[in-house]
């Protein structure tokens, strides 16, 4: 789709000549010839650059960008102006202009400036966009649950939102916890600066510490260009370091020094630097007993743990299941482009009934795969994963149809022909008899299936 251009000159034929040159070019162009008719066309149609002269009478092109950008902030602009007035234009640029271009301009130099503010103009309004979706995704609303042990933690994320203190999240694997770090970040006075996670698991000891806190070109084999760590990344605003329960011990005393002094010196280096982070910490592991078997600091503990929250398995809310089932319903089918209205009883019991000892992480697995496999509008209990039943005493399944029904019925009816002829050892009406069938019909299904009797049945059958 092409952007659109209002193109604002208060001489009409230049105007005219430079929207036909700017249309050859594949932009959608509007124009006005002076300033308020220029706010009058922005207030009525969506226009992606305004294109001005600076000097025009009434409304000049400086008095123009400033009502437009009060109007629209995020518009660019940019100022077409006569040699002559190269330092009021620059003057412009100083007050929110993206650039000027100098009458008489050739075409093709106009085209690439007007390429470069779209280009910003994009990547900005792509920015703002997923900051928006980020904030949506994180609201209070999207922690799915109203079980007590779930609202618990709720409360705790609205207490601690405002604050600067550190968090520890605790729980099993699949619980949730970089959800309600992000949750804590997105709802806090730091959610317009970065949220940055390290599994610190997930790092081979010997360059954690260089992806905390960065290293100086040459610091070490491999390091052939500076490189910032995630402290200096998070700047401002929070730092999730997940699994730290697995940090080995050294870097837990640099962490320490940073929780403390709030700097730090990259790997290699000797210049301190500063830095506003808030930390938060998540681990499946007990750190109490850890620090009591001495394989986490006591100090750094007492540091992280300011603010503890306990996230609930998912067998311990149990009643949170469909709830959960459904959003991820929800959310996995727009991804899909594939929507359902639900699941049935059955497959809900199921789900409500099984342990979960992957937690929300396999929940949201299972829901996928029913979506994925789901013939209908529901998810029903054929659609889940076998796994859901190892342990269960009975579940109640529709019936197993057969490939072809017609051929299911031949074989089950030529089975027991075979076995009450040889039950009676040959003789026509005792097999009729334990059959409770006539002798005559019986002989026509012993012609059908092509059975031969001598002292034993002897057929297509064993």
């Amino acid at each position: 789709m092409p952007h659109t251009i209002l193109l604002v000159d208060d001489e009409a034929r230049l105007a005219d000549v430079t929207a036909v040159a700017l249309e050859e070019l594949e932009y959608h162009v509007l124009t006005a010839t002076s300033g308020a008719e220029a706010l009058s066309l922005l207030e009525a149609e969506p226009v992606d650059l305004l294109l001005t002269d600076l000097r025009m009478p009434g409304l000049s092109g400086h008095e123009l960008m400033l009502a437009a950008r009060r109007l629209r902030p995020e518009l660019p602009v940019v100022v077409m102006t006569a040699y002559s007035s190269v330092k009021d234009a620059v003057q412009v640029i100083k007050e929110g202009a993206f650039d000027y271009v100098s009458k008489p301009f050739e075409i093709d130099d106009l085209d690439k400036t007007l390429k470069n503010a779209l280009k910003l103009s994009d990547v900005l309004a792509s920015n703002e966009r997923l900051r928006s979706e980020l904030e949506g995704r994180y609201r209070f609303e999207t922690l799915v649950g109203s079980s007590p042990s779930f609202r618990r933690v709720i409360e705790s994320i609205a207490e601690v939102c405002e604050s600067r203190a550190n968090v520890l999240l605790t729980g099993e694997s699949g619980t949730g916890k970089e959800l309600v770090a992000r949750a804590i970040h997105y709802n806090s006075p730091r959610k317009d600066r970065p949220f940055v996670a390290l599994n610190c698991a997930a790092i081979p000891e010997g360059l954690l510490e260089s992806e905390l806190f960065g290293h100086v070109k040459g610091a070490f084999t491999g390091a052939v260009s500076t490189r910032e760590g995630r402290f200096a990344q998070a700047d401002g605003g929070t730092l999730f370091l997940d699994e730290i329960g697995d940090m080995p011990l050294p870097v837990q005393a640099k962490i320490l020094r940073v929780v403390q002094e709030r700097a730090f010196e990259r790997v290699g280096s000797t210049q301190t630097r500063q830095v506003d982070v808030r930390l938060i910490a998540a681990t499946n592991k007990d750190l109490q007993a850890a620090v009591q078997q001495g394989a986490f600091r006591d100090d750094l503990y007492y540091r992280l743990n300011v603010f503890p929250i306990a996230l609930p398995a998912l067998r311990d809310r149990a009643e949170d299941v469909p709830a959960l089932a459904a959003h991820f319903l929800d959310v996995l089918g727009v991804g899909m482009g594939k929507r359902l209205d639900g699941f049935t009883p059955a497959a809900l019991k199921a789900m409500r009934d099984y342990g979960w000892p992957g937690n929300i992480r396999e929940l949201q697995n299972c829901v996928e795969r029913g979506l994925i496999v789901a013939k209908g509008r529901l998810v029903d209990v054929q659609d889940l994963p076998r796994y859901l039943f190892a342990n269960q005493q009975q579940v109640v399944e529709g019936p197993k149809f057969p490939m072809n029904l017609d051929e299911e019925l031949a074989r089950l009816e030529q089975d027991f022909l075979l076995a009450a002829l040889k039950r009676s050892d040959g003789v026509q009406v005792a097999a009729a008899h334990l059959l409770g069938i006539n002798e005559r019909s019986l002989w026509h299904r012993i012609k059908k299936y092509g059975i031969q009797i001598t002292r034993r049945a002897v057929g297509d059958g064993p």
